[in-house]
């Protein structure tokens, strides 16, 4: 007797992921446009008020709700091929109170290794092994942050909890290309930084949020789920 084997495709590697986010953000760019745009021009008025007023950077928060909209629409992007206006509101009312909850959870851990570094970088010489373990601590969450935001969108009717833990098995499976994708992203984004504010606000985030989407673990079957 011969038994049927089903056939699992392997993850895409980083290059493939790249490439096609590129064929992604060119077929859907003009509403990705308004969605990245619109999220940077907030980020921006809040920086500028913040010089004056530092309390202010407090309304950062509010970039989660406009963030959750973009990966969401990202998402859509990649499962289906096309994106509607409707889809991008509908991303908004349905995923803004968990784009706020990973914003104030990204803000939070931004501050404590903020905090940690300051202290353990003024303590002498003997603690600063802890500060670069704090860096190193950090940038695997940044890393995380690639698969958490794409899952915990894409699956919003699942507990955080449960999403967190498959976003970290995912990296744990997949820990260099991960960090690979994570380093590309970020040298796209200091490069649209470098260029101009203009690309910034344009190009770069939406395209991170494509190539992300694209990263992450596809949905789970329904049997499975």
């Amino acid at each position: 007797m011969i038994l049927a084997v089903e056939h699992v495709p392997p993850p895409p590697g980083v290059g493939r992921v790249l490439r096609r986010a590129v064929r992604d953000f060119y077929d859907e760019s003009w509403r990705l446009v308004l969605l990245n745009a619109a999220l940077s021009a907030y980020v921006l008025a809040v920086l500028g008020v913040a010089v004056a007023f530092p309390p202010a950077l407090v309304l950062l928060l509010g970039a989660g709700p406009l963030a959750a909209a973009l990966v969401y629409a990202a998402v859509v992007v990649v499962e289906t091929g096309s994106l509607t206006f409707a889809e991008t509101f509908e991303g908004l009312r349905r995923c803004w109170r968990r784009g706020l909850v990973l914003a104030a959870a990204d803000a939070a851990v931004v501050v404590l290794s903020i905090v940690a570094i300051r202290f353990y970088g003024g303590a002498g010489s003997f603690a600063w092994p802890f500060a670069v373990l704090v860096l190193y601590v950090g940038g695997i969450f940044a890393v995380f942050q690639l698969l958490l935001w794409p899952l915990a969108i894409r699956d919003d009717d699942r507990p955080l909890r449960a999403v967190a833990a498959e976003a970290a098995t995912s990296l744990l499976r997949r820990p260099v290309a991960a960090t690979g994708l994570a380093v590309a992203l970020a040298l796209v984004n200091l490069a649209g930084l470098a260029l101009a504010v203009l690309p910034f606000l344009t190009m770069t985030i939406a395209y991170s949020a494509l190539a992300a989407a694209r990263f992450a673990p596809p949905p789970r079957p329904p049997e499975e789920a």
